[in-house]
């Protein structure tokens, strides 16, 4: 786990997706998440999913919520 700032890591070593929807499902061992894209009058469209599981989700929302409160207080309150 880590919250490496993007900064940190190297340009060609990740593909970054724009994401404006996700879905998040579960079964008794993992937790699942679906990210894509939604506008107005089309379906979704997928392109990541990511699995993991509950431990590690968990941690991804712990350090969001930290990453989050670090922006509001840097930009302001996000709507």
């Amino acid at each position: 786990m880590s919250s490496e700032s993007p900064d940190q890591l190297r340009n060609d070593e990740i593909e970054a997706r724009y994401s404006n929807y996700f879905v998040v499902g579960y079964n008794a061992f993992e937790v699942v998440v679906d990210f894509g894209q939604l506008y107005a009058s089309v379906q979704p469209r997928f392109h990541t999913r990511i699995v993991t599981s509950p431990s590690y989700a968990k941690e991804l929302l712990r350090t969001l919520r930290e990453s989050l409160e670090r922006y509001e207080d840097q930009f302001g309150v996000a709507e």
